[in-house]
């Protein structure tokens, strides 16, 4: 009885190993200074421009589907070719600062083939912020 339970317990072992293994093959993205950008204060009118950049960490090329933003307020592009394994991809972000009122936090969601770090459907970026209509320029005016 004591070898069936040592069996099987090594049997649950392997197997566990070999999914946990398996999860971990394919594409998956790595940014570059992470998944959040803070613009900081930002003068509330012009368009304010962030580029996550990544790198493909997996193991197959990494596809970018479909980005989309939280709110009509940010306007996006993406690489649109496969990204492969150890190859640089980006995403480039344009807030209209015009239509945000003091502090702000938004979320950009990627659709692609690539692991997620908790399974989940879809990877999120995250932009946050604070804008002003009283920034200060650099020359005091």
């Amino acid at each position: 009885m004591r070898k069936l339970m040592i069996a099987l317990f090594c049997l649950t072992l392997g197997v566990s190993g070999q999914l946990f293994a398996q999860q971990k093959e394919g594409p998956m993205f790595k940014f570059e200074g992470g998944d959040t950008h803070d613009f900081g204060i930002l003068e509330r009118g012009p368009i304010a421009n962030h580029t996550f950049e990544f790198t493909n960490t997996g193991t197959r090329p990494l596809n970018v589907m479909n980005v989309t933003p939280s709110c009509g307020c940010t306007g996006v592009e993406w690489i649109k070719t496969p990204v492969p394994p150890g190859g640089k991809g980006w995403i480039k972000l344009g807030l209209k600062t015009e239509e945000q009122h003091g502090i702000f936090n938004k979320e950009v969601y990627i659709q692609s083939d690539a692991i997620t770090p908790h399974g989940e459907k879809r990877y999120t970026l995250y932009i946050k912020g604070d804008a002003r209509d009283d920034v200060k320029k650099p020359n005091g005016k």
